[in-house]
This record gives C-alpha cells, structure tokens and sequence, in this order.
C-alpha cells in the first residue's frame, strides 16, 4: 500500500523549520514529497567536514534523521512531537564536500509506528558515473496518540 503525502515540500519544510529551527544549520532543503517517498539536499560545507577532507559521521547522521522526521510529517502531518525510536547507520564510501541528497521511503506506516529507510548520496565523482551511495540508514519513529 502506498501511503499518499498530506502535505507538500513546501508545507512541510515549513512547518519543521518554525518547530524545529536549529535543524536549518544543516541547509537542506526538500526538493520533492511522493506517494511513500520524499527526496532532499543538502550542502555540505566546511562545518561538516572531517579532517581527511570527507562530510563527517555525525553530518551525515543527522541528515538521514531529518530525512525521515520530514517523510514522516508529510505522511502524517503537523505532529511535531513525533521522535526517534532508533536509527542505524551504515557508512558505505566517503563522500565529498558539496551537494548530498537523500531519498526516503516509507517501510511502515501504523499509528503508533513509521519505518522508513533513507539512501544518502553524495556529489558526482566527476568520473562519469553519477552519485555514489555513501550512507543507508533504517529510521523508526514513535508518533503520539492524536
């Protein structure tokens, strides 16, 4: 089943930026919200680089969050005291500085529930290929009774 959006790109990097402001250190941004789906960017610049010159563990953590906390809203809506329940990481290649994006999907939508999974990409190599895959990560959050 898939699970249609209830609200847009636009309303719901809205609605997490008046709720949720410090998140906006990032610079993400959402690009689209799908059936079960959204994508995002975000540039990552010297604040999120690692020594070795790579987007840092904890950058590419808090993307992947953000990325699901925004799939979930748009599938839910205004329920801003949805929260982390887990989320694992596996860090795949290292990415350069420079545009990320990300892709979630919804697993799991219940009530009490959502799993989602989110694929971070990273900047073109330049070598003809397209993005690599740096990061997958598997989201489950807690939503609160209405």
């Amino acid at each position: 089943m898939t699970h249609q959006p209830v609200m847009t790109a636009q309303e719901v990097s809205d609605y997490v930026l008046e709720i949720f402001n410090e998140s906006s250190i990032y610079n993400w941004t959402v690009e689209a919200v799908t059936p079960g789906a959204v994508a995002l960017s975000m540039l990552a610049d010297e604040r999120s680089i690692r020594p070795g010159g790579t987007v840092s563990g904890p950058t590419l953590f808090a993307f992947a969050d953000v990325a699901a906390y925004i799939l979930i809203l748009a599938h839910i809506g205004k329920v801003a005291l949805a929260v982390t329940t887990n989320l694992a990481i596996n860090f795949l290649n290292k990415p350069l500085p420079g545009r990320l994006t990300a892709t979630g999907r919804l697993i799991k939508l219940g009530k009490r529930l959502a799993v989602c999974e989110i694929h971070i990409f990273g900047p073109d190599s330049g070598d003809g290929t397209g993005q690599t895959l740096v990061a997958q990560a598997t989201a489950t959050y807690s939503i609160p009774p209405r």
